[in-house]
């Protein structure tokens, strides 16, 4: 392993044993793209360095630092990603959106849950689990009948997403706009909470 391999797996290690130990969410590895190609060695992968790695063991939530780090030191080459829908779910915007958004939702003093980029122009807000199913009608109740018009969705259980500091298809690190603090890490906030001003930023930045 080079320095910069080595590098890279030290930040992923520590991030784990933060999700698993500090945060209690569980780890799943996650495949990595490699000279252009996703290390699941799929030919027909369509999502190449962005899904988990079949047969490859969750961390599970809890997991102290010596565990976390002896299980994560078993895939050395794996991406760090988080299952959705168990301890938050994720409303999903352009970046651009995202930051806008964020800056009028901390201004207001609401709560509000961590905030990720992702390095093909995306912003991931944590939410209260269940929140990707209540979606639609939140939506609706906010006037929004017309959802084509808004550049958001809800990722809810059976999806994924890489964590920071993981790099993503290839396309360089997931980061945080806003870190994990102690209290919405436990308990994130509902999307009925923020959906309004993300949905209308949203709309604002696709017109």
């Amino acid at each position: 392993m080079h320095s910069g391999s080595r590098l890279r797996f030290r930040a992923e290690s520590i991030a784990v044993a933060e999700f698993t130990g500090l945060h209690r969410w569980s780890v799943v590895p996650g495949a990595r793209v490699r000279e252009g190609a996703c290390s699941c060695a799929r030919f027909d992968c369509r999502t190449p360095g962005a899904h988990p790695l079949d047969c490859s063991p969750e961390v599970p939530a809890g997991t102290m630092l010596a565990e976390a780090t002896a299980m994560w030191a078993k895939i050395p080459d794996a991406t760090v990603m988080l299952p959705v829908g168990r301890a938050f779910d994720v409303i999903e915007v352009s970046e651009s959106a995202g930051r806008r958004a964020l800056v009028r939702l901390e201004r207001t003093g609401l709560p509000l849950g961590p905030v990720t980029a992702t390095p093909d122009g995306r912003a991931q807000f944590f939410v209260a689990p269940g929140s990707a199913d209540q979606l639609p009608e939140l939506l609706y109740r906010l006037g929004w009948d017309n959802t084509d018009a808004l550049d958001l969705r809800g990722l809810g259980s059976g999806t994924y997403i890489t964590a920071p500091p993981s790099d993503r298809s290839g396309l360089g690190p997931v980061r945080w706009l806003r870190e994990p603090d102690l209290l919405s890490e436990t308990t994130p906030p509902p999307a009925r909470l923020l959906l309004g001003t993300l949905a209308y930023v949203a709309h604002r930045s696709r017109g």
